[in-house]
């Protein structure tokens, strides 16, 4: 009997230690990738400008590429789940990153390197809800709150890094085309580890040998997504409606303060490291105690938006603390609650249709904000805390219901799809 126990044991450890490299390595693809993503789009719009390309041209191609982006998500998630393969999609997508990115120093006018932006943003799309989705099984073994706040927190790394090798490359004397050259180099990084990874769990799925899931509401199809997420969803959405755009706070900054131009990386910085701390703190949180750490976020953070938008330089800071505080929660316990929500055979849809919908209301809120802004700023600021102390009673709804579902230990998942 001390035997067998003994075997059990070991074959648990051996699966807890597979889950949480894999969750490892998938923070550090995120983080190369994030590298030449995040350091090409901190200089795009003046290479744009560079290439000829109006202001008008600029913001559209922002814009229109996010939405893009975001939108497609639902279409790739659903696809990943009716293949029943999500390293696949997630290899063609990283793959699409490591062209199309140092392709944009062979862009020889602006309306070549727009098709190219927009690309990049389709391989985002295709990737996105099949990483999530393995995740997610990882997430059942080392807690999906830790998973998605590791990879959230290693995301951002990235998302700081990125920038900084860009004004490395200026300073060195380089001008852009050499930066998005340069940047072949981690999105290459990523796709190498990437392929390990697909070599060394060929089956995801087969991590999750002690999955602890939700029941579904009583009366619910187990295949399909429960009302509940539905719910969820519309509270997701509220929150990035009314998430005010790091350029719109920045152009407030310039305007209203005597904070120079040089201090706004800094503060960006600032923001990063807010959202990969917090990412890490909350999404540890959701394993121990569910979705209250997310609550008190949604109450406290939707403070930062007269913060950044005053002209005290101290309210400004703790304000990008705020703000990078919600990123961070948004990153891990947010997805962390959609893997859970979600059946085996949908976990790729449920992330494409929750994050279709949050960068969509995301989209039209940043328009809507932007707009608002140069009528009357403190209308603005109303809307913008307005729209996420909206998803609260939504939230504590979901909480409610989710604490009267009952929890099943399920033995191995037998496939995918």
């Amino acid at each position: 009997m001390g035997r067998e126990s003994g075997h059990s044991n070991c074959r648990f450890e051996f699966k807890l230690s597979a889950a949480f490299s894999l969750v490892i390595l998938l923070g550090v693809v995120s983080l190369l990738a994030d590298v030449a993503t995040e350091g090409a789009r901190s200089i795009t719009g003046l290479y744009l400008t560079m290439l000829g390309a109006s202001t008008i041209v600029v913001s559209t191609v922002t814009g229109l590429s996010e939405l893009i982006g975001y939108g497609l998500r639902v279409v790739f998630g659903w696809m990943a789940d009716k293949l029943g393969h999500y390293w696949l999609p997630m290899f063609i997508g990283y793959s699409i990153n490591l062209v199309a990115v140092p392709a944009l120093a062979l862009a020889g006018d602006w309306a070549a390197a727009v098709c190219l932006i927009m690309i990049e943003q389709v391989g985002r799309a295709m990737r996105s809800p099949a990483r999530d989705a393995i995740l997610s099984y990882a997430g059942r073994n080392v807690g999906q709150g830790w998973a998605y706040g590791i990879r959230a927190a290693l995301s951002s790394v990235g998302g700081m890094i990125g920038p900084v090798v860009i004004v490395a490359v200026m300073l060195l004397g380089g001008d852009y085309r050499v930066g998005f050259e340069v940047l072949l180099i981690p999105a290459l990084m990523a796709v190498v580890i990437l392929a390990h990874l697909w070599r060394a769990n060929p089956r995801p799925h087969e991590i999750n040998s002690h999955e602890i899931q939700m029941d579904h509401l009583p009366n619910e199809n187990k295949n399909k997504l429960p009302r509940l997420f539905w719910i969820y969803v519309l509270a997701g959405a509220f929150i990035a409606a009314g998430y005010a755009d790091f350029p719109l706070i920045t152009l407030h900054i310039g305007a209203f303060t005597q904070i120079s131009d040089g201090w706004v990386p800094v503060m960006y910085a600032i923001i990063m490291a807010s959202n990969g701390l917090s990412a890490l703190i909350f999404g540890r949180s959701y394993d121990k105690i569910g979705l209250l750490p997310l609550l008190i976020v949604s109450i406290v953070v939707p403070i930062f938006v007269p913060l950044v938008l005053s002209s005290n330089s101290t309210l400004i800071i703790i304000g990008m603390l705020l703000y990078g505080m919600g990123f961070g929660a948004q990153g891990s316990v947010m997805r962390a609650i959609v893997a859970d929500m979600s059946p085996n055979c949908r976990r790729a849809s449920a992330f494409g249709f929750y994050n279709a919908a949050f960068g969509i209301s995301w989209f039209v809120g940043s328009v809507t904000m932007g707009m608002l802004y140069e009528m009357s700023i403190p209308a603005m600021i109303l809307l913008s805390m307005g729209l996420q102390f909206s998803a609260v009673p939504i939230l504590i709804h979901v909480m409610r219901e989710l604490s009267s579902v009952p929890h099943t230990q399920k033995g191995e998942v037998t496939a995918e799809a």
